[in-house]
């Protein structure tokens, strides 16, 4: 027998100490979002009066709808052409000018900013004001305030847009290397020489994959800008829906998703080739004896100059095609005097917060739906979780399709079916809800790591133990985090479903405004931006906690 010496005894500060308790705070917080998730949606079918008789019933009036649409009248090419092309238009040019005031408000609000200290909250409440409130929202005052067409859907665009880039180049601009900034400034430069010398440079690649992604949503956004008379392909699918005539409308709904998917896929190629990086091309691209800081005008410089004067170019036929004539824009001065007058002081009611209050439960209440709804397609799409690599592949296409048509075509369909308020509100955002949650979990599930799972398949694990010890344990945190997420976009949605008479607080503000009580319209934009702020900054304390 070996005796146990001293020397060979586990050292006192390998001791694990006590037990760690059975429900760490990680545990507690997923297990109390759970029960939160399943109270909401209890209470949202509560809400709404949502059965399996009722929701049966729905669908069945939704069917014979679809079926009264179909065949679909497509418009002439003529018209596709003119309403896509004003769509487009709308979208670069509320980007590009959204673009354009974010980076000097960017600036303003970065915390390694030396600028004047004072207008940096401002700067912020900018930022959090313009992104909370919805585009479509934005648009209903523009058009009260410059009127019917473009013009009002470009500012809304712009509007709502600098909140994002705004908000992300902020954070770009936070975690830039100081070095180069604290080097400019020892020599004696202004705060302005500085941002443009060297940081602005270091950020311009996010900028331009922020810009970017901005304007695939905006495009997407334009799309349904025409329901409330902003300009676009969504005032014919407006005047079609209002006139009876589903067999165009189901056409120009068809055109509006080829539309968006088509420019999707355009898209990731866009960014994969302006965002790619260029460091291996450049070094091969040097010219034997030349020194490697001095790259010259290699392919990869001529075509990012070249794309760069061809965006500008763009961007300028965009704005010269609002037709922003000095008359109109003097006209819309008295109007713009009568909005901001008329909305101090803001006035607050319970029928308001009633209407809030169901756009957070229809919002949520659908985001957790959904989310449970997109977990199982998810297993179905991804690689590493699917039972069938064809059924994989069917499943993903129809997420690709179902998330190409804008969740305010969902809602117009529902409430042509079904009538006015939050049930058919409910079952647009159910539906876009599921869909996105689906893409986000299975690319998370694809992006586990495939150890453990392999691991217990090879010892005779069964595919549901393999799952359940595996993958799941890797997955939640994902699982919770992209759940919240899909929470905050539904929350958003839900106002812009309202305008087209789903419930919630929507109806109310388009209401307010065609009645001309920008006190109530200002009390709803308050308020929706008290919800979204606070709803995304619990997401972010939860996904802090959780990831």
């Amino acid at each position: 027998m070996v005796s146990t010496t001293p020397a060979t005894r586990a050292p006192a500060a390998a001791d694990p100490g006590p037990l760690r308790p059975p429900w760490s705070a990680r545990a507690l917080i997923a297990a109390g979002l759970l029960v939160a998730a399943v109270a909401v949606t209890w209470l949202t079918f509560w809400w709404i009066g949502l059965s399996p008789a009722s929701l049966a019933a729905g669908l069945d009036d939704t069917a014979r709808l679809l079926r009264r649409m179909w065949p679909p009248d497509l418009p002439g090419v003529g018209d596709v052409a003119s309403m896509i092309a004003e769509t487009l238009l709308i979208a670069v040019a509320g980007t590009g000018l959204a673009a354009l005031a974010s980076v000097p408000l960017a600036f303003v609000a970065a915390r390694t900013h030396n600028g004047p200290r004072w207008l940096r909250p401002p700067a912020r409440v900018v930022i959090v004001l313009t992104r909370a409130v919805p585009t479509l929202a934005f648009a209903i005052l523009f058009v009260r305030i410059f009127g019917l067409g473009p013009p009002a859907g470009a500012l809304a665009v712009a509007v709502h847009s600098v909140g994002m880039i705004a908000k992300l180049l902020t954070d770009a601009v936070e975690e830039a290397d100081p070095a180069p900034a604290e080097a400019v400034r020892a020599c004696g430069a202004g705060e302005a020489q500085v941002a443009v010398s060297t940081v602005l440079p270091r950020v311009f690649p996010a900028l331009t994959g922020i810009v970017l992604y901005r304007l695939d949503i905006n495009i997407r956004a334009s799309a349904v800008l025409g329901v409330v008379g902003a300009g676009g392909i969504g005032v014919a699918l407006q005047t079609a829906l209002g006139s009876l005539n589903y067999h165009r409308a189901a056409g120009i709904i068809c055109v509006i998703v080829v539309l968006v998917l088509l420019l999707e896929l355009l898209s990731v190629v866009v960014r994969r080739t302006v965002l790619r990086p260029t460091a291996r091309r450049r070094t091969a691209a040097l010219p034997a004896g030349r020194a490697r800081h001095d790259v010259g005008w290699d392919r990869g410089r001529v075509l990012r100059v070249t794309g760069a004067v061809a965006a500008g170019g763009v961007f300028l036929v965009s704005l010269w095609s609002l037709d922003l004539d000095p008359g109109r824009l003097a006209g819309a001065w008295p109007n713009l005097r009568a909005v901001l007058s008329g909305m101090w002081p803001p006035a607050f009611s319970g029928k308001l917060l009633m209407a809030v209050l169901e756009s957070l439960l229809m919002a949520l209440g659908a985001a957790a739906a959904g989310a449970a709804c997109g977990l199982l397609l998810a297993l179905l799409t991804a690689v590493n979780t699917t039972p069938w690599r064809p059924l994989s592949a069917v499943v993903r296409v129809l997420l690709v399709v179902v998330r190409g048509v804008p969740d305010l075509v969902y809602a117009l369909l529902f409430v042509a079916a079904l009538g006015l308020g939050p049930y058919a509100g409910f079952l647009a955002l159910w539906i876009s809800s599921t869909a996105l949650a689906a893409k986000f979990f299975a690319d998370s599930l694809e992006q586990l790591d495939p150890l453990p799972h392999e691991a217990l398949t090879s010892v005779g694990a069964r595919r549901w133990q393999a799952f359940a010890a595996g993958i799941w344990p890797q997955f939640v945190p994902s699982f919770t985090g992209n759940g919240l997420f899909v929470a905050d976009l539904a929350l958003r949605e839900s106002v812009v479903l309202g305008i087209a008479g789903a419930g919630g607080v929507g109806y109310l503000m388009q209401e307010s405004i065609a009645t001309l009580r920008y006190d109530t319209t200002a009390a709803i934009v308050i308020a929706i931006a008290v919800v979204v702020y606070a709803i995304e900054t619990l997401a972010r304390i939860a996904r802090r906690h959780l990831l």
